[in-house]
């Protein structure tokens, strides 16, 4: 699976581990990541992330 990457902070969303502490559980795809999800570092929206590569 693809790792995401924040444009803002630098906070890499790696599908393996999810965020749990924001209620995404580990092996959640980036699609499936709800929409309203925040970047835990710096709180920025899935719209500010950008495909690691």
């Amino acid at each position: 699976m693809d790792k995401w990457v924040c444009t803002v902070c630098g906070y890499v969303y790696d599908p393996a581990a999810g965020d749990p502490d924001g209620g995404v559980e580990p092996g959640t795809a980036w699609e499936d990541v709800p929409g309203d999800w925040l970047c835990p570092i710096c709180g920025a929206s899935k719209d500010d992330f950008d495909k690691e590569g």
